[in-house]
């Protein structure tokens, strides 16, 4: 299954995510890659990462770009040769993109019950109005995790605790939104965030 879904949050800003149903062979297929990315895709051990990487490529397509309009920084963030902004994700058998004229974010992650054993690592403020014997409470810890990483990505300043410069205000899931802010050498950034969940997995994205 190709093209998932398409979310156009505003007049700049395009989401695109893909269900990675097809085989290694398959998404290899009408995919040019620079030698680099082609070195790199072959270069991991997992079929899986394999997949979201190709996966990433066909959504590149379905935006009119390809592999060699796609670059890398020092610190891995993506970007696009035309300078439009671009943020990327995959998590098992999605893979998601995010391009805008202005600064973005996006992350998926899958729904699992183990997000409780590190959450202590990247929560701090929301445990105040988190409830560990709600039903949502592992929707509302990816919630959070997914909406910190989006607002990571987008920030671009490696080393950033989750923990410590990321505070996400209370939320109801069916809400799909929320207001999030960055506290970082004595400045507050406000960012409002979006966040849909789909198939047992959750995807946030912010802009800036």
């Amino acid at each position: 299954m190709p093209l998932y879904k398409t979310i156009t949050p505003n007049s700049q800003t395009t989401v695109k995510i893909w269900k990675i149903s097809e085989s290694k062979a398959d998404l290899f297929k009408n995919v040019t890659l620079k030698p680099e990315s082609l070195e790199r895709v072959m270069g991991m051990k997992s079929e899986l990462h394999q997949r979201g990487f190709l996966s990433v490529r066909h959504l590149l397509a379905e935006f009119g770009y390809n592999d060699f309009d796609l670059y890398y920084d020092e610190n891995g963030k993506p970007h696009l040769d035309d300078g439009k902004q671009i943020s990327i994700t995959h998590s098992f058998n999605f893979s998601a993109l995010i391009i805008s004229d202005r600064v973005v974010g996006i992350d998926i992650e899958k729904q699992r019950d183990k997000i409780t054993i590190i959450a202590h690592k990247f929560i701090d403020y929301e445990f105040d109005y988190l409830n560990k014997y709600e039903s949502d409470y592992i929707k509302k810890l990816t919630t959070i995790w997914c909406v910190k990483e989006s607002l990571y990505k987008l920030f671009a300043t490696p080393g950033l605790s989750f923990k410590k410069y990321f505070l996400v205000i209370p939320f109801t899931i069916e809400e799909e939104e929320t207001v999030a802010w960055i506290d970082y050498e004595n400045k507050k950034h406000r960012y409002n965030i979006h966040f849909l969940e789909f198939e047992g997995f959750t995807c946030a994205y912010a802009i800036a």
